[in-house]
């Protein structure tokens, strides 16, 4: 993938300036090291940080047309590009490069702004129309590529990390409280709403058309959507043949990872033992022939270190995995790198071993990695899922809400804060009633409770993060109880926390693509119409892909239990902690920051220990702690650098 920047005038076609376009640019080095290249223009500014990957030799940007009335800057891979080149030029389409980035200008003389929809892969790109004075900016499907914009004045800038924005000098960073909020109720930035207020993210599926007008008239600029998650009403093959189905999602997988193996670099894979990674690991070997290399995150802590399985996974395989270790040392000392990385507060500690693993990677010489994501998203494959089905099982009287009521009573039990029933009904109103998120949510939206200030609490007291997602009611009612629980992971999770700082943000960080066979746009429509039954079957995750996993693995393996991919959420509260942490949670620098209650934090951090291990409390409680600290850290390194002694 690369990193792609620009800013148009919607006024009046002034000048951009080259310094200003090549500084944002340079802030996305990381992003692409091989290559750069800019489009200026009256009024518009494009520039391209280039990983080379496909069409080594001549894939340099900005890519034209025949005519170069056509330019694009591209971050991504297209992976069905060889299918498509070859039917455009039978329509009469010439090409001079080898890259996939070429097939887009001429998609677009075809179709205009329906190229998004035949688009396919991941990607976030540019286009400007020198004939139409158009300039149309947007995302992929499922939220792999990132893309932020924000207006100044007259200016509409855009790029694919945070960092260029602010190194326009066009950009103020502050605070945008909404965005802390989303964090403490996702423990993600599913966007469009981020940490930085007048930032967007602009959500996947989307995308921004500007028209320019004529001398003395302003632009006119849309946002636009090309693709939403959808699911049937209830579901089709209730009671369709099993053989059947499974040989069909072979089918899909099999060409989705053959496609994701399309590279003139070679490619590795993640794998951590877990049926997910697993199976892509399996299928890559398969198609190539031969084992993929592997990469494996050990974990130092025996409750959550996962390297025996994914040592057997790999004997299977035959491939020898390189292993990178991941401790409470290397938590706290990659911290403060990561929030850079991430650009917003991160609340899950695991991303700082996937920022290792990344490194890693491209230490070995490599550029492009496959991994598992999705196939949780698309299966149910989380544990809350089955607690919320369990829990639905008691709703047997009509009209009697056991499953809710249970509910309220363990946070009674526990000892937990409870939100009004006010707030909780008017969240149900947005979100078409309570899912299986809820339940993992809301762990962490008691740390609101228990840690916020009075002022941030005013200031976000009709603020609802579930209203910032576009939720389409109508639609979501439709669906199944199990889809419209699937939705938000899809939503909000997915591109939220697992393809941003879990993804994108922290291999991107060492110019490493990561590849998502189970993202595939056939893989996601096969899955999607298929009948719960086939996801959830009773207590069974991920009914299908594990029947399909016994064809290629061992049974201990398709049939292995979810494993959390975590690290120890507690790092930051031992004594051997470095200085700035303290630092970050003094009196002095909560109360310069404003977002949290100082007496609460100081009590929390001693009294969590008393709680049992493993505990909802202590869980609840630990997160809310690492999202104080991360919170801190984030307003540390881009708004007020007075906090704490941070090592750069």
């Amino acid at each position: 993938m690369c990193g792609i920047a620009g800013m148009i005038d919607l006024a009046e076609r002034r000048r951009v300036a080259p310094d200003v376009l090549e500084a944002m640019a340079k802030s996305l080095y990381h992003r692409g090291p091989d290559e750069e290249g800019f489009l200026l223009l009256p009024g518009v500014g494009l520039a391209s940080r280039r990983l080379s990957i496909v069409g080594l030799a001549d894939g340099r940007q900005p890519i034209y047309n025949e005519d170069r009335t056509v330019t694009v800057v591209f971050n991504g891979e297209l992976f069905d590009y060889p299918e498509q080149r070859a039917a455009l030029q039978k329509r009469g389409h010439r090409f001079v490069t080898h890259c996939d980035t070429e097939i887009i200008p001429h998609l677009w003389e075809e179709h205009g702004e329906n190229v998004f929809e035949r688009l396919r892969g991941q990607f976030a790109l540019a286009l400007w129309d020198h004939r139409q004075h158009t300039l149309v900016f947007g995302r992929d499907r499922f939220g792999i590529c990132p893309l932020f914009w924000t207006r100044q004045g007259d200016w509409l800038l855009f790029a694919s990390e945070i960092k260029a924005l602010l190194a326009s000098g066009m950009v103020d960073p502050k605070p945008d409280l909404r965005g802390i909020h989303h964090i403490f109720t996702f423990f993600a930035q599913p966007g469009p709403v981020t940490c930085f207020a007048g930032i967007q993210l602009l959500p996947p599926g989307h995308y921004i058309h500007v028209q320019l007008g004529g001398a003395g008239e302003t632009a006119r600029w849309t946002e636009r959507t090309f693709w939403q998650i959808d699911f049937p009403d209830h579901g089709d093959y209730a009671d369709g043949d099993e053989k059947q189905l499974i040989d069909g999602f072979q089918d899909v997988m099999l060409r989705s990872v053959e496609e994701r193996l399309r590279a003139d670099v070679p490619v590795v894979s993640y794998l951590s033992g877990g049926v997910d990674s697993t199976m892509v690991a399996a299928l890559a070997s398969h198609v190539r022939g031969e084992p993929i290399p592997t990469f494996t995150i050990r974990i130092e802590d025996p409750s959550l270190d996962e390297t025996t399985e994914a040592a057997l996974a790999a004997r299977h395989i035959g491939t020898t995995p390189i292993i990178v270790p991941c401790g409470s040392a290397q938590v706290l000392a990659t911290y403060p790198r990561l929030i850079r990385v991430a650009e917003a507060p991160v609340v899950d500690t695991s991303c700082t071993a996937l920022l290792l693993l990344a490194e890693e990677v491209h230490a070995r010489g490599y550029k492009a990695a496959l991994t598992g994501e999705g196939s949780d998203e698309w299966l149910a494959g989380y544990p809350w899922f089955k607690v919320d089905r369990l829990l639905n099982y008691l709703d047997v009287i009509p009209g009697l809400p056991l499953s809710a009521l249970t509910r309220r009573g363990f946070l009674m039990l526990t000892g937990q804060p409870r939100f009004p029933w006010a707030k909780i009904r008017k969240t149900y109103e947005i979100t078409g009633g309570h899912n299986a998120w809820m339940d993992m949510y809301g762990l962490m939206s008691i740390a609101k409770l228990r840690f916020f200030s009075p002022w941030l609490r005013e200031e976000l007291h009709d603020h609802i993060p579930y209203a910032d997602l576009g939720i389409n009611l109508d639609r979501l009612r439709r669906w199944h109880p199990l889809h419209r629980g699937l939705y938000f992971g899809i939503r909000v999770h997915l591109p939220g926390l697992l393809l941003s700082a879990k993804g994108d943000r922290v291999a991107m960080h060492s110019s490493v693509e990561t590849r998502y066979p189970f993202l595939d746009e056939d893989v996601f429509a096969y899955l999607a119409r298929l009948h719960p039954r086939w996801k959830l079957r009773g207590l069974q995750d991920k009914y299908l892909l594990r029947r399909l996993a016994e064809r290629w693995l061992p049974r201990s393996i398709a049939c292995r239990h979810k494993a959390m991919f975590r690290a120890p959420l507690d790092s930051f509260h031992e004594r051997f902690a470095p200085p700035f942490v303290d630092q970050l949670l003094s009196v002095e620098s909560l109360r310069k920051t404003g977002y949290f209650d100082a007496d609460a934090v100081a009590y929390w951090r001693q009294a969590y220990k008393g709680l049992r291990s493993g505990s909802m409390a202590r869980i609840s409680v630990e997160m809310g702690l690492v999202g104080v600290l991360a919170t801190q850290l984030w307003h540390h390194t881009f708004i007020d650098g007075s906090l704490a002694d941070v090592p750069s």
